[in-house]
């Protein structure tokens, strides 16, 4: 490989694609930055930072998603936060049953695109208000503003993926509607800026991931509803 040719996929590995709905931001930023230029060197080089961020929050890298049926995969980037047995929300429709709920928290740094967790058909689509608690916490899942989608999979087990605000995030934004069809990996939300994805397993379904593990959306296996395979046991090195 010519040198030409590693410098060019050195600058793809950086300049990752941006998301549409970050074009305006980028562009606020980007003169807001001229203007600060304008009016004081060191003020302009900060808001030259602060454009640069606003564009690495709106990245929308590629991703490589297994596709075999019964996987259910990370709907977004972040950290583990807790993987417990819970009622589902009411709103979702889920039963009344505990079940496994995945709990991934997105720092301001990560990746803020969601993608489906498991190909198949969108049942519902619940926005629900409310508070702007830290994401981090247990109670968000149940207080703070989210939007709950309910996949069902070609084998007609359904999965209930929810967007949760987080105190910086203020903006929960869907791309799907009820009745559409939807494939594993594919982009279905975003939040701005910092905010938890839940995931709900069907019931007696068990989690392949543990608390502490970073996910990549639409890489990371969270489950394997073909699989009888028991809990994975997890340590921290």
């Amino acid at each position: 490989m010519s040198d030409h040719n590693s410098f060019i996929d050195s600058l793809e590995t950086v300049l990752v694609p941006v998301h549409r709905d970050g074009h305006k931001f980028i562009i606020i930023a980007f003169f807001l930055t001229l203007g600060m230029f304008w009016l004081w060197m060191p003020l302009g080089w900060i808001f030259a930072i602060i454009t640069m961020w606003v564009y690495y929050f709106f990245r929308d890298p590629e991703r490589v998603t297994q596709t075999r049926e019964g996987l259910i995969v990370a709907p977004a980037d972040g950290k583990i936060t807790g993987v417990d047995e819970v009622l589902p929300p009411k709103e979702l429709g889920l039963g009344e049953d505990p079940v496994i709920r995945i709990s991934t928290f997105l720092s301001i740094f990560d990746v803020h695109i969601q993608r489906s967790p498991v190909a198949g058909d969108i049942k519902e689509v619940v926005y629900t208000p409310g508070l702007f608690v830290n994401a981090v916490l247990d109670k968000a899942s149940e207080d703070n503003e989210r939007n709950g989608v309910v996949i069902e999979d070609r084998q007609g087990n359904k999965i209930g993926v929810v967007q949760i605000a987080g105190l910086i995030a203020r903006r929960i934004l869907c791309f799907v509607k009820e009745g559409e069809g939807i494939g594993v990996g594919e982009r279905y939300g975003l939040i701005r800026f910092g905010s938890r994805v839940d995931v709900y397993l069907p019931k007696g379904k068990v989690a392949q991931v543990s608390v502490g593990q970073k996910a990549i959306g639409g890489e990371t296996i969270f489950a394997d509803l073909n699989s009888d395979e028991g809990e994975r046991e997890a340590r921290t090195h």
